[in-house]
């Protein structure tokens, strides 16, 4: 499994998600979004159907998850058979037959900075290809 981090530091989650899940999407691969609680879940849900009034983005987080080409969760279970996991809740993800974990974090925060940094090294320490973004000061990404 590729593993890359997405480090947040000038647009919010909410406005930075919606657009990479829609690249996902728009390559024919399923995603799971792992949530960090119900309430990030329903935003979530809500921002993935309005976030564009020219894109859509089909998701669900309730009934058949195999109906859904992306699928909102609190669960790293990969119960929608997604490719890729994008990972908001700060857990390592099992080798649950996913081929890309997208970690993302507000690198503002410095616990959630120090947190990511030893998710980089476990994952590292266990030979999983690594990429690292970070947002620039225009929020445009850049690998680093």
């Amino acid at each position: 499994m590729d593993v890359a981090f997405y480090h947040l530091t000038v647009t919010p989650l909410e406005k930075a998600l919606p657009k990479l899940v829609e690249k996902i999407y728009l390559n024919g691969l399923r995603a799971l979004i792992v949530c960090d609680s119900q309430e990030r879940l329903e935003t979530l849900n809500s921002v993935l159907w309005t976030f564009s009034p020219t894109s859509f983005i089909p998701h669900g987080f309730v009934g058949d998850p195999l109906r859904h080409p992306v699928w909102l969760s609190l669960s790293a279970d990969n119960i929608n058979k997604a490719e890729v996991v994008i990972v908001l809740n700060g857990a390592m993800i099992p080798d649950n037959g996913f081929d890309r974990c997208m970690d993302m974090f507000d690198g503002n925060n410095p616990d959630t900075v120090h947190n990511a940094r030893d998710r980089y090294k476990s994952y590292r320490d266990r030979d999983f290809k690594l990429t690292y973004w970070k947002q620039n000061d225009k929020g445009a990404w850049g690998q680093g």
